[in-house]
């Protein structure tokens, strides 16, 4: 497995995200042994880099991760998020980002984790109501404690990440960035850049969307996050398909998969960029790891450049995210 630098963190290229194991999506929490199983597995396959939060469950996943990582957690570079749970008011979902809650949420991950630091450590979504001059002063200080050792953002908008940067040296900014979301082009891939900041896209295969395995939602659970995004809704479900099958044409060409080819065209954006698909299964992680050997051809990359953009938002509300 190839490496690249978040700032000065080294990482696999290709991380893993832990979120489906544990919530949002069809079968979360239904099978631990094989989630931990798909843990090791990508270790084993070379990969260094682990996402995981708070709120997934809530706090079940961060459970999950430190029973996977007995005896291994110096193979890995562990990250974690905060500031959608508000601790001084009872650990109710809410956004709060306050120096009281970053210190009392902190503690609590190291405790799930069952390790005495955080590699890197995300406010998970902007707090309107706490300057980031704030938070970010309040994260500085536990870097020098030693229970963060690197700080991070999530769906921040350019001055926010400017703002924080300028308190203490932001390692990485997560955002959403795949073949159907391309936002992050205009301004965020500039900046970071720029700043010398890393760039870590989550949901890098578009929720499962981009693995041409979502024709329709009715095999998905109530509950799964899917079954409210616009882009998986109604019509636009339709009208997305399209940008499916552009990529599974590539992939036929490729002989590859497509989530193989959605994962190789974010590779080829650049040294700076990790992206870590999400799976709860150990077939699914050697698909995607499989795409580090990867390597589209210059008329590869440019037809899937030139994909339309999709249908529909990536939230139903859009608010607490670019702020």
């Amino acid at each position: 497995m190839k490496h690249v630098k978040l700032a000065d963190l080294d990482v696999s290229r290709i991380g893993l995200g832990c979120m489906t194991m544990s919530a949002f999506y069809t079968g979360a929490g239904t099978d631990d042994a094989e989630s931990i199983r798909t843990i090791h597995r990508a270790l084993d396959l070379g990969v260094t880099f682990l996402d995981t939060a708070e709120m997934y469950g809530p706090y079940v996943n961060e459970e999950l991760l430190g029973r996977a990582l007995a005896g291994r957690r110096d193979q890995v570079v562990l990250a974690t998020k905060f500031g959608v749970i508000s601790h001084p008011r009872g650990s109710r979902p809410g956004i709060d980002s306050s120096p009281e809650n970053v210190r009392r949420a902190v503690e609590g991950s190291l405790k799930r984790l069952g390790t005495d630091y955080i590699d890197l450590f995300y406010q998970h979504r902007v707090d309107p109501a706490t300057p980031i001059e704030e938070t970010v002063g309040a994260l500085a200080e536990l870097v020098r404690e030693g229970k963060i050792r690197h700080i991070g953002l999530s769906e921040a908008a350019p001055d926010t990440i400017r703002r924080a940067h300028s308190v203490h040296p932001v390692t990485a900014l997560q955002t959403e960035y795949s073949l159907w979301s391309r936002d992050p082009e205009a301004e965020l891939l500039p900046l970071v850049r720029e700043l010398g900041i890393g760039f870590v896209p989550y949901s890098p295969l578009g929720r499962g969307f981009l693995t041409g395995g979502i024709r329709s939602t009715d095999h998905l659970a109530d509950d799964d996050f899917r079954k409210t995004s616009p882009r998986f809704s109604g019509d636009n479900l339709q009208r997305n398909l399209r940008i499916v099958d552009e990529v599974t044409e590539v992939a036929t060409e490729a002989g590859a998969t497509p989530a193989q080819v959605a994962l190789a065209w974010l590779l080829a954006q650049g040294d700076d960029v990790a992206p870590i698909p999400g799976t709860k299964r150990v077939s699914r992680v050697e698909e995607n790891i499989a795409a580090d050997a990867l390597t589209l051809t210059p008329a590869q990359l440019t037809r899937l450049s030139s994909l339309t953009p999709p249908t529909g938002d990536r939230y139903a509300d859009m608010s607490p995210v670019n702020r």
